[in-house]
Order: C-alpha cells, then sequence, then structure tokens
C-alpha cells in the first residue's frame, strides 16, 4: 500500500502563483512514476504533468511552460509549481503514484483561481 498526503492549493487571483505539494509514504517502489491530474467540474480527470524517478518529465501542452514538476526521490515527495495561473486551470488537483501493477490516488485538493 501507498499513501498520498498532498498539500498546498487555494484561492489566488489570475497570473498568480500556487505550489502544490504531494508527500508518499508505505512500499514504495524504486522505479514509479509520479504525476498531478486535475479534474475540473462537469469534466473528465486530465493529465497535468509526470515525472519519473529518473527524473523524467512531461506536461499537457496547456501547462507547458507555466507549470513545473519536480520531485525528491530521497524524502518520496513531489511539488507541482504553478505560475501564470488562469481561471481555466481551476480544479481539483490530484497527485498519482504508479508502477507497472499499481496505481494509487491522493485525496485531491482544490485549486481556485478568480479575482
Amino acid at each position: 500500500q501507498v499513501q498520498l498526503v498532498e498539500s498546498g492549493g487555494g484561492l489566488v487571483q489570475p497570473g498568480g502563483s500556487l505550489r502544490l505539494s504531494c508527500a508518499a509514504s508505505g512500499s514504495i517502489f524504486r522505479f514509479n512514476v509520479m504525476g498531478w491530474y486535475r479534474q475540473a467540474p462537469g469534466k473528465e480527470r486530465e493529465l497535468v504533468a509526470t515525472i519519473n524517478s529518473a527524473y523524467a518529465t512531461n506536461y499537457a501542452g496547456s501547462v507547458k511552460g507555466r507549470f513545473t514538476i519536480s520531485r525528491d526521490n530521497a524524502k518520496n515527495t513531489m511539488d507541482l509549481r504553478m505560475n501564470s495561473l488562469k481561471s481555466e486551470d481551476t480544479a481539483v488537483y490530484y497527485c498519482n503514484y504508479r508502477t507497472s501493477s499499481t496505481t494509487y490516488w491522493g485525496q485531491g485538493t482544490q485549486v481556485t483561481v478568480s479575482s
């Protein structure tokens, strides 16, 4: 079992910045992929960004250049730095951990971009 605890999020004005953090604990496999997904009201959950244990990253086109994902393998933590936030970034953001055979989700944290 893997537990994921998210922190960060909240209300920010358009153009502002936020940082999300995710801490993983439990049976962490050395080779894994962690990532952030988001779900806006009435929409399906979508990929935001992923980073694997070799630090290779992948971003959705809508956030590329504005968001930066990072991780600390020694601490089993992952961050998402979000800059130049837009109203369309408003959603519940979920931390994800997966290996070739398992996947786990965090409880989600709300990000609201509004003036």
